[in-house]
């Protein structure tokens, strides 16, 4: 993981803000609700933003380095994408520079969700409510969308702005697998039928620990204790029924269960080497681009689940201890704009679902978000299930590894 640099005591410069004498080295700490949007954009100019970001995509990494163009021409803002491979790690950073009394962090911004944000938003890591400063978040379908307001069943509060949705979806070569499994029974029975043909990530893997979430809720048709906060007697009670599942999967996998992929997109690669019958995504428009790329055949169908998959929205977030609030601010709001969610939308650039409602743009912002009909798209979309309480993450993937990871 890239480390950002530290900053040099030049990028504290103060200023005046509309006459007020307030210095910008205090201000940047201690930024007001009150305060307007044109101030906060005046006074986020010059500042230099770091973006802790997912760098596992070159696509998403190039849409990234566009958007910080955008913003440095239009604002003075520069962003500096400080590529991760775990939003934990950066959890972990904000939580040590904070203990240590470091008022100055090296983490402006941070691209999160789940459980990194349960962890922050519970031990007081965060600035903000920062949504109701964001103009554009006006814009954003919280009715359409719940999980813009509620994050693996924790309230967002406004302490992280939405930046795109995702939902569970998984890949076939129509050639090979015209009838693909449809559900977690028969995705059993289809691994039985195909024995090597099927893997998933090896969790901690986000992607792996998500089909284990889509597997314990489509065993457990009472799903009610999945979004509060897990206890022990609910987790055992709860996860009989994956184990066993889990149990009788495992030996039909490739490597007969006793090695795993290393991420969905190896999965996605087994797939267009033949290796694999069925592959996973987070994205729903994975597919689409891998196609429109040349990577994948474009045989290649994505599809979901009818009865639903486990779906979410993922934010970006400002740490309570972040050296340029200013500056994360206006990135923030330009993340939300018609301009940036359509261009993430574009299957060509990204293919990430916008959090906008669109039907309530303007005739000019909805035509940014033509829709588009390419090869390997989902067709029908599946009803999108809310992600269990993030709570339930560590505890699950444990004892996955302590039963499957040897």
């Amino acid at each position: 993981m890239k480390t950002p640099s530290l900053r040099t005591p030049n990028r504290r410069h103060a200023l005046t803000l509309l006459g007020s004498g307030l210095a910008l080295s205090s201000l940047q700490h201690t930024w007001a609700a009150d305060v307007s949007w044109d101030a906060t954009t005046k006074a986020a100019r010059g500042q230099t933003v770091y973006f802790n970001a997912w760098a596992g995509s070159e696509a998403i990494n190039a849409y990234i380095r566009w958007a910080a163009q955008q913003v440095l021409e239009r604002f003075g803002v520069r962003v500096e994408h400080v590529k991760i491979s775990d939003a934990a790690d950066v959890v972990k950073r904000v939580r040590s520079e904070k203990a240590a009394g470091k008022t100055d962090g090296t983490v402006d911004l941070v691209w999160i969700n789940g459980e990194n944000f349960l962890a922050m938003k519970r031990e007081g890591l965060l600035y903000g409510p920062i949504t109701p400063k964001l103009p554009h978040y006006a814009q954003v379908d919280v009715q359409g969308k719940p999980t813009t307001t509620l994050d693996f069943a924790e309230p967002v509060a406004g302490m992280e702005a939405p930046w795109g949705m995702a939902q569970l979806t998984f890949l076939v070569d129509g050639k090979r697998t015209p009838k693909p499994p449809q559900s977690a029974s028969a995705l059993l029975a289809f691994a039985k039928a195909n024995p090597g043909r099927v893997s998933y990530p090896r969790p901690p893997d986000f992607h792996g620990s998500t089909l284990l979430k889509q597997f314990l809720l489509e065993l457990n048709p009472a799903r009610d204790a999945f979004y509060k906060p897990v206890t022990p007697e609910a987790f055992d009670k709860s996860t009989a029924p994956l184990w066993v599942y889990l149990d009788a999967l495992h030996p039909q996998l490739w490597r007969g269960g006793k090695q795993f992929a290393n991420s969905a997109a190896a999965t996605r690669q087994m797939l267009a080497d033949g290796e694999l019958l069925w592959a996973l995504t987070f994205n729903p428009n994975d597919a689409a681009n891998e196609i429109a790329a040349g990577r994948m055949q474009a045989s290649v169908l994505s599809y979901q689940f009818p009865a639903g998959t486990i779906g979410n929205t993922h934010f970006v977030a400002i740490p309570v201890n972040a050296n340029a609030k200013p500056g994360a601010l206006v990135f923030a709001d330009f993340l939300l704009s018609p301009e940036a969610q359509a261009r993430k939308a574009d299957i060509t650039v990204w293919g990430d679902p916008t959090v906008l409602a669109v039907n309530q743009l303007s005739a000019k912002e909805q035509a940014l978000f033509a829709a588009q009909s390419v090869p390997g798209q989902v067709h029908p979309a599946a009803p999108a299930i809310p992600e269990p309480h993030g709570s339930w993450v560590e505890p699950l993937e444990k004892e996955w590894l302590k039963r499957y990871g040897a």
